[in-house]
């Protein structure tokens, strides 16, 4: 499409999070109900909302100049796309995912090798079959429409290979991990042909830009303090910034304004701290992006 940027945005497990992201980068999506697609505060962009797993798919094809999807699709498909930027987040948090290879608690199988000529279920097939060759162990490899922790358990597989943030689901399930598979991460990627293109690929890194500095700024806040000269340099010293502090002198008086960046998991011990060494006017604010 001339004079815009096809986007594709996952829908399901990433939507709502990725959705977030836009917004601190400084895009406002509205996603209506049964409503593929989104309407976006960018006359250069036109949305549409896909499956994260087929996204590759359709960016590969040409359908969508760019997308957001997971490492583990672009993989699984062995996608010719262009990888753009990977912004490290998932469903629920900052952090990638995991692909783990997991068996029954009570079963016999503690390592790959032990599987050999049993039955494994994933939606992750391609992988998982070149994770095992690769290894030179035998597997039939099944996959799996969903539920996939489930099969172990009503005895349909004798392993599975799930994806997992925190692990909760396959300890609910009662399964124990037993090998690593991939580490993913979603990826911003590209169309070939749409990368060539100067107006998109222009667009493309200017997307690319911002999502990376909205995640940079995830679990940090900006702070601003008033301090008496006498007392900067303890003050300073207890400031765990990203780059030294900007100091600036308050007119014609013996304080100086401090202002920087820090982690915003240390400001409940922190802020007791400066006050206590003669920090005032403390404010704490939110960050959107830092580039």
């Amino acid at each position: 499409m001339e004079g815009k940027v096809v986007l594709g945005l996952p829908k399901g497990s990433l939507e709502k999070t990725t959705l977030e992201l836009f917004a601190r980068a400084g895009w406002r999506i509205r996603v209506g109900e049964r409503n593929y697609f989104p309407t976006i505060d960018d006359p250069q962009l036109t949305c549409t909302l896909v499956k994260a797993k087929e996204m590759a798919l359709y960016v590969a094809s040409g359908t969508l100049d760019l997308g957001l999807t997971g490492r583990d699709w672009c993989d699984e498909y062995e996608a010719e796309v262009v990888t753009v930027e990977t912004l490290v987040y998932s469903k629920t948090s900052y952090r990638p995912a995991t692909w783990v290879l997991a068996v029954a608690g009570d079963s016999p199988y503690w390592k790959p090798e032990d599987l050999a000529g049993r039955k494994v279920a994933t939606e992750l097939v391609n992988i998982t079959r070149r994770w095992f060759a690769k290894r030179g162990v035998e597997v039939a490899v099944d996959f799996s429409w969903g539920a996939t922790e489930a099969k172990v358990v009503a005895g349909l597989a004798d392993a599975v290979v799930e994806v997992t943030e925190t692990g909760s689901t396959i300890r609910a399930h009662s399964l124990r991990v037993i090998a690593e598979v991939m580490t993913t991460s979603p990826l911003l990627i590209a169309n070939p042909t749409a990368w060539r293109d100067d107006f998109k690929r222009t667009k493309i890194r200017q997307i690319a830009l911002l999502l990376k500095g909205a995640l940079k700024a995830y679990g940090l806040v900006g702070l601003k303090l008033n301090v008496r000269e006498k007392d900067a340099a303890t003050v300073i010293n207890l400031l765990p910034s990203l780059n030294a502090p900007t100091v600036a002198g308050l007119y014609k008086t013996d304080w100086l304004s401090v202002e920087t960046v820090v982690a915003d998991n240390v400001m409940r011990e922190l802020i007791p701290q400066l006050l206590e060494h003669g920090a005032e006017g403390i404010i704490e604010y939110p960050l959107n992006k830092v580039l």
